[in-house]
């Protein structure tokens, strides 16, 4: 299960998703429990898309997100494939460490 969003983590949703208005509530009325699955699934139009958005983030948000996967509190296996390649290349590009950590974390190594 998710948790509640913190300022930082709406930070990160808005800078993703701002056609979502501030607004992190799903279409059946609760709070998303992740930020990346619903930019996934519910805003990206396709894997560029969703790569263009990561690219918005700063470096310090990226590994931000990294961390909550590492920890179980974001979900990166419930992207759809092409976005998680997507989140994979990013993260490669600023911490080769930091994705080895999460792969290991997901059995993925």
């Amino acid at each position: 299960m998710g948790r509640e969003f913190t300022d930082r983590d709406m930070n990160i949703f808005n800078k993703l998703a701002p056609e979502a208005g501030g607004n992190n509530i799903s279409q059946m009325g609760h709070p998303y429990p992740f930020i990346l699955r619903p930019i996934s699934h519910r805003f990206a139009e396709s894997g560029e898309d969703f790569r263009n958005r990561l690219e918005k983030l700063d470096r310090t948000d990226v590994e931000y997100l990294a961390d909550l996967a590492i920890e179980g509190k974001e979900d990166v296996r419930g992207l759809e494939d092409e976005d998680m390649d997507s989140f994979f290349s990013v993260l490669e590009g600023i911490s080769p460490e930091k994705l080895e950590e999460l792969k290991d974390k997901l059995g993925m190594i």
